[in-house]
């Protein structure tokens, strides 16, 4: 593979990015897929992440898209983060569930960008959605940070 391709370099940043993310790593995320404007991570839903109807908490679901959308506005070398965003819960989820996000860029300007992200289980059924806006910081990933 050509070390140069956005498809290579939006690797880096989500390897990099995932060397120092405790949260995705304590959760038990996986980055499963990554290129320029797109992440797809999964996770299973345990037995420490179910609320008081031993379903998993909104806040588990919403860290799993975040997660997902900050691999995708980061994968294309320019660091970001969000601005805001919003989830819609759709459906519970439930322990033992393998829920996987998938983000997508919708619209990228010299600083701000739109994302939608799709959590679905296991069976193919959506759980939640999330719109996640980014801000560049005018560093890059893989440079120092200032």
């Amino acid at each position: 593979m050509n070390a140069n391709t956005p498809h290579a370099l939006a690797q880096r940043c989500a390897e990099r990015m995932f060397q120092q993310d405790t949260c995705a790593q304590a959760m038990g995320m996986q980055v499963e897929d990554v290129d320029a404007g797109f992440a797809r991570v999964s996770m299973t839903v345990g037995p420490q992440m179910l609320n008081g109807h031993r379903t998993c908490h909104g806040g588990q679901l919403f860290s799993l898209a975040d997660t997902a959308f900050a691999y995708a506005c980061n994968s294309q070398g320019l660091a970001a983060v969000a601005s805001g965003c919003s989830i819609d819960f759709i459906r519970p989820a439930l322990a033992g569930d393998r829920l996987t996000a998938s983000a997508e860029l919708r619209h990228q300007g010299k600083t701000t960008g739109l994302y939608d992200v799709e959590i679905v289980n296991q069976r193919g059924k959506t759980v939640a959605w999330f719109r996640g806006r980014a801000h560049r910081l005018g560093y890059p990933v893989l440079g120092e940070q200032p």
